[in-house]
């Protein structure tokens, strides 16, 4: 049988491809438990700063769950369904919502009801000018069912996921800019060289400070501003002792580039021109 899951490691970022190309790469249990174990592995090999996940063949990102094992699934009743399938596509969309390594998503084509769901999850997303989302769901008569009620309206406000919900239309890589779900939409044949360069631009800074920066959003989105700035402090004070930070102020104060496996913008002049070119 086929790898699921395409595994490549490229200078420190874990390239992971969804592969049941002949299926559109939808999300059967079998593909969704493999993708929780690989997390597992490189969430703990500190040879791997960050993560990208696409999809294998032209067509598609993931068309979304797989349809055929799931409607197995609902004629064995609602605690079957919600066991083998609710409950696992919501352990993975929580796991990638929570990874501490930066995450991703190179959508590449269909990004369907699971698909659209990965890429709301994750903390990062490019998007081919060929991608076309959709939260088709309603055509089934059911809900989405692995977050996508939940972080869509976060995303792109209530009115706007609504009509995406309650719909079912389809929407271009532009739209899922405009509303938030993707960082950027570029050529198709740009897709891969963009999301590698997007991790390039992330790993060569420290990863205790990208670790404390997403755990810090992940955790601080959903509850109140003042909640949400006691973990901001927190995750200040995981740092605060260590190598890395005293590393950073010494190389900002010298001039130099920080000795923390990357390069570090050294000077203030470089950090304004660059908050400039990332807005």
């Amino acid at each position: 049988m086929a790898e699921l899951v395409l595994t490549e490691i490229r200078d420190g970022v874990a390239i992971l491809t969804l592969n049941r190309p002949e299926k559109l790469n939808a999300l059967n249990y079998a593909l969704i438990d493999r993708l929780l174990a690989i997390l597992d592995i490189i969430e703990t090999d500190a040879s791997v700063r960050a993560a990208i996940f696409t999809g294998a063949g032209e067509r598609a990102f993931s068309a979304g769950g797989d349809i055929s094992e799931f409607s197995a699934s609902v004629a064995l009743g609602a605690d079957v369904a919600l066991r083998d399938f609710v409950m696992r596509g919501q352990r993975l969309t929580s796991r990638l919502e929570a990874f501490r390594k930066p995450i991703i998503a190179a959508v590449n084509g269909v990004a369907f009801g699971g698909g659209c769901e990965i890429t709301e999850a994750v903390p990062l997303a490019i998007a081919s000018e060929r991608a076309l989302f959709a939260k088709p769901e309603i055509r089934l008569a059911m809900p989405p069912t692995f977050g996508g009620t939940q972080r869509l309206p976060r995303l792109a406000g209530r009115k706007r996921a609504l009509e995406l919900l309650l719909t079912g239309a389809v929407f271009s890589p532009q739209r899922a800019l405009e509303l938030g779900l993707v960082n950027k939409v570029v050529p198709h044949g740009e897709l891969m060289p963009a999301a590698l360069e997007f991790a390039d631009r992330i790993v060569r800074h420290s990863p205790a400070a990208v670790a404390s920066i997403l755990t810090a959003v992940a955790r601080g989105l959903n509850q109140s501003i003042a909640e949400g700035l006691l973990v901001e402090a927190e995750q200040f004070a995981r740092m605060a002792p260590t190598a890395d930070l005293r590393e950073g102020l010494d190389a900002w104060i010298g001039r130099r580039k920080p000795g923390h496996d990357g390069s570090c913008i050294s000077r203030p002049d470089e950090a304004r021109r660059a908050s400039l070119a990332l807005d």
